[in-house]
């Protein structure tokens, strides 16, 4: 089973940024920022992490990027019974800010993210969006890091599957959850940040490859079509309603 967490939300004043062909120049988003929690059997997966809490009710301003955050996962997590010690495993799409801003409230859980990704943040050269103290659990060597080369099948059943999408990052993932109801749903990451960017191929500006990007956008279209799975982007507000609301789970 799946909860969708809310991890807090971006007002883009300035969207530009969202396509580097010019399709966003002028215009404004608002984008969602989710966080999933995956149950499989004794263990608990958290997909992202959320905007750092430090920005719990910050208004929305007039900056380019306006992100704020009305609650934190420690206090969704407490409505499901669920202490942060609890969780097994913590899954990064990637290694931004927006992704991994409450990580390190879950400190005794193995950190999963992309090899490439794990590398970027290791370099002397902080990668732009990231903020490594984000994860300084597991770039001091207290935490423990499974990079992840490729697709890697979590459990070993097939029922999660990170799968490698680069292009935002060299190390970007989105997540395959098999649901035995719903059927299969596929987190996006960032592959996308809106719906509308699949049939513009619209690759932001921020993305460090545009042919990755590119290819990771037709893969995950293509797979999703031949599995039957909902594709479900995690930045676009239009599809919160895809899973069941919190504190319900999808299952």
């Amino acid at each position: 089973m799946i909860w969708r967490l809310d991890c807090g939300q971006i007002q883009m004043n300035d969207a530009a940024p969202l396509s580097d062909t010019g399709g966003y120049d002028g215009q404004s988003r608002r984008l969602s920022n989710g966080c999933y929690l995956i149950r499989h059997g004794t263990e608990l997966l958290l997909w992202d992490a959320g905007l750092p809490s430090t920005l719990l009710g910050k208004p929305i301003d007039g900056q380019p990027n306006s992100p704020t955050l009305s609650i934190d996962l420690p206090t969704q997590l407490a409505r499901l019974g669920i202490r942060p010690d609890d969780i097994t495993r913590l899954g990064l799409s990637h290694y931004h800010f927006d992704h991994a801003g409450q990580a390190a409230t879950f400190p005794k859980a193995t950190l999963l993210i992309g090899a490439a990704d794990l590398t970027a943040l290791r370099s002397t050269r902080k990668p732009a969006g990231a903020e490594p103290a984000l994860l300084a659990p597991w770039l001091t060597g207290k935490g423990k890091v499974d990079p992840v080369e490729g697709d890697r099948d979590v459990f070993g059943d097939g029922s999660v599957v990170m799968l490698s999408m680069p292009g935002h990052t060299p190390g970007a993932s989105a997540l395959l959850v098999r649901l035995r109801q719903a059927g299969p749903v596929i987190l996006s990451g960032d592959v996308v940040h809106l719906e509308a960017q699949w049939s513009l191929s619209a690759v932001p500006s921020w993305n460090t490859q545009r042919a990755d990007s590119l290819s990771s956008m037709d893969r995950l279209q293509k797979l999703a079509s031949n599995i039957g799975a909902t594709i479900i982007v995690q930045h676009d507000p239009s599809d919160l309603h895809k899973l069941a609301a919190f504190p319900e789970a999808s299952r």
